[in-house]
């Protein structure tokens, strides 16, 4: 308003002095540009200013249409009135990991409060057990249908018992809720958990995830109000009816705590062999070997909860397990688990029409990227005379390198490398897309080619089931073989995308592993070594329930896994198949050698689940929820219908004291972009309207300015 005053004030002097006038003009004609000056460069360094606060309060809108809380690290933020902490208790023996995990709610507030934490588990986890202790009482917890599990957890809460629940939101994804936690006190709750460990090309590995990247949510709102069991920053959508229980805030080490959100991790490990050398690309660990048994811990006593765990151990040169079988007999009942690896043999070296595709999405900004790129050079690199390829990159959308299939020769790799070398992160997750634009390409002009995809991302999505499905239904002959990218990647996308897709899977922890990791998949890509396998076990007169039920194609060093309920340990499992040129493989195992193991009643019960769950979307039927309930309940094993909860009888809050609830954040996975930060809203949005309105003041002085300059 001053400047406008200003610029009508000589107008009115010019008026009164008709001798000034054409000086008065003059002066007033480098006033106006002067200032039109100032107002044009006010308004483009506002354009910059408000730009990258629009770009964070939009991204619910052009990124992730479930997007309830987020915004950018210089808003406010206050610390977490509970501190978490976690110890790992791992016990692995032979295939199997028993897993005891400790998380303690450190209440530093003087209010009650109510813990929620969203939280990551391996994507094979049998969750099996809840005990929650308060000071020295522990309580231990019993396996209910999930909406009575909630109804007693709500109950307990509210009349003031310590009370704690942890249900499973996916395959390797849980939340845990703690009641009741009062001022100044911890409550500490153990979950245990089992796996089976990963054997692959001679080497065993054991991932423990401790924080996950956040999901991009695709698909249109269908709440506008958080549920009381909201525990994320995202609303539900048509495409992810849940998203509002997988979306778990997201931030910085230096926004919690220095005393939370740390793990201490001891592993134990009894091999059944001699071992040569204990790695791990993710953490620097102390490790004491004592021929076939050795323990494991980090140094510096506790770890940050910022990326997965990675331990790996190999056995000694000449000593590589080429099968096993474990037994155990539980309530009656008698439970085998039988490991087969396929013979090491070569086929024809086969033409192949590879695409590959790259998430170039936010989620991948910083190390991931660096990682995808170099993945997607190197699977160039693998490409031989007489093959044909493709790139895909998508983000929000997708685009392909070229509209079709193009020879592996001189020009068109050169291309390829160059447009690699220039992708960047940006925008949203969106798969579907993509996958739709792989499935629906010509092909190559060229006969008798194996078809094949890689698939490199980091798996940060929340609509996986669709995705399955899609790759299920869409790929006809081809193989969808898939790379974990990133320091907490979803392994549970990667697993079965590369099932459905009757391919493998790898994951690449940091930039130095690239060769390493992406050697035994290339390998692997070659053909598979072992197809149309057919296992018997010995059937004692009747019908056998082994799981998987039916396995598919063995890729060179990964082995057969099954585990079958009612029969003993005795006679022969006979396993056969077809190597490539035809010849057929058999290998028979004395299952009366089988060494003893625990557990393996949970990991029957665990992959039944499983595959009524895959039949009912074969079918296109809903899951058989009674009867997975029931199988759940019998074995006392996790399911998504069934949760653990514990309750202690006493009341411990008083009924004058109110309960405050709080919902604890993840770490920012360890090189991940500061986009992907995921706060909860406070005074996010005052900055960019403020901008805006001043933004708007700026083009309305500059439209005034114009509109006068004709009376000069």
């Amino acid at each position: 308003m001053m400047l406008l005053s200003l610029l009508a004030k000589p107008a009115v002097r010019a008026e009164l002095n008709p001798a000034h006038s054409s000086k008065r003009k003059a002066d007033t004609r480098k006033r106006l540009r002067f200032v039109e000056g100032v107002s044009l460069w006010l308004a483009m360094l506002l354009m910059l200013f408000v730009h990258p606060l629009y770009a964070e309060a939009s991204l619910a809108d052009t990124e992730q249409a479930g997007q309830l809380y987020l915004m950018n690290g210089q808003s406010a933020w206050q610390q977490p009135a509970l501190i978490l902490n976690s110890d790992f208790k791992v016990q692995v023996s032979g295939l199997l990991a028993q897993t005891k995990l400790s998380r303690e709610f450190k209440n530093t507030s003087d209010r009650w409060q109510e813990g929620i934490f969203v939280f990551p588990l391996p994507e094979k986890a049998t969750v099996y057990g809840l005990t929650m202790a308060v000071g020295e009482r522990r309580v231990t917890g019993r396996i209910e249908p999930k909406e009575k599990a909630r109804q007693t957890y709500e109950k307990a809460k509210s009349a003031g018992h310590h009370a704690a629940t942890v249900e499973q939101q996916r395959p390797n994804l849980f939340t845990s809720r703690v009641a009741n936690i009062p001022p100044g006190e911890t409550v500490r709750v153990e979950i245990s958990y089992q796996q089976v460990v990963s054997y692959r090309n001679g080497e065993f590995e054991l991932r423990l995830p401790t924080t996950l990247t956040p999901r991009y949510i695709p698909g249109e709102s269908i709440s506008e109000t958080p549920e009381a069991w909201q525990s994320g920053w995202a609303l539900p959508t048509r495409q992810v009816p849940d998203a509002d229980e997988i979306t778990p805030f997201t931030v910085r080490p230096e926004d919690v705590s220095q005393q939370s959100h740390r793990a201490t991790i001891e592993l134990d490990i009894e091999s059944g062999f001699p071992l040569a050398e204990v790695t791990s690309p993710s953490h620097s660990f102390q490790t004491e070997i004592d021929d076939s048994h050795v323990l494991v811990t980090p140094e510096g006593d506790e770890v940050l909860m910022d990326r997965d765990v990675i331990v790996r151990w190999r056995p000694v040169t000449g000593r590589t397990p080429t099968a096993a079988v474990f037994h155990q007999q539980w309530q009656g009942e008698d439970f085998l688990m039988a490991m087969v690896l396929p013979p090491e043999t070569t086929g024809p070296v086969l033409r192949r029409e590879l695409l590959f595709m790259i998430d170039t999405s936010g989620s991948m900004a910083g190390e991931s990227m660096i990682q995808a790129r170099s993945a997607l050079l190197r699977g160039l690199d693998t490409l031989r005379q007489g093959d044909y390829f493709n790139i895909i990159q998508f983000n929000s959308e997708a685009h392909s390198l070229f509209a079709r299939p193009v020879p592996s020769e001189g020009y068109y790799l050169a291309r390829a490398r160059q447009y690699v070398k220039g992708l960047q992160a940006n925008g949203g997750t969106e798969m579907a897309g993509a996958l739709s634009l792989a499935m629906t390409m010509a092909q190559a002009p060229a006969d008798d080619l194996v078809q094949q995809m890689v698939f490199i991302t980091d798996g940060a999505v929340g609509n996986e089931s669709a995705l399955f499905d899609q790759i299920r239904r869409g790929l006809n002959d081809r193989r969808l073989f898939t790379v974990g990218i990133g320091a907490a990647p979803n392994m549970h996308f990667m697993r079965e995308a590369a099932r459905w897709g009757r391919g493998a899977y790898t994951a690449i922890h940091d930039s130095s592993e690239v060769n390493r990791a992406l050697e035994g998949l290339f390998s692997a890509m070659e053909a598979p070594v072992l197809t149309d396998l057919d296992v018997r076990w010995p059937s004692q007169g009747h019908d056998v329930e082994p799981v998987p039920a039916k396995s598919g194609d063995l890729f060179r060093g990964s082995p057969l896994v099954q585990v079958v309920h009612g029969v003993p340990a005795a006679g022969e499992l006979q396993v056969s198949g077809k190597l490539p040129g035809g010849r057929r493989w058999i290998s028979r195992l004395n299952l009366s050698n089988a060494a003893e193991a625990n557990g393996l009643n949970r990991q029957w019960a665990r992959g039944r689940i499983d595959e009524l769950i895959d039949a009912a979307s074969l079918s296109g039927d809903l899951p058989d929820e009674q009867r997975i309930t029931r199988l759940s309940m019998e074995h006392g094993v996790m399911s998504p219908f069934t949760s653990f909860v514990a309750i202690e009888e006493k009341s411990a809050r008083p009924a004058s004291e109110n309960l405050e609830r709080e919902q604890l954040p993840t770490l920012l996975p360890a090189g991940s972009r500061s986009g992907m930060l995921r706060y909860p809203q406070t005074a996010t949005f005052w900055p960019l309207l403020s901008a805006l309105g001043l933004l708007g003041l700026m083009f309305a002085l500059a439209i005034a300015m114009l509109s006068r300059r004709p009376a000069l």
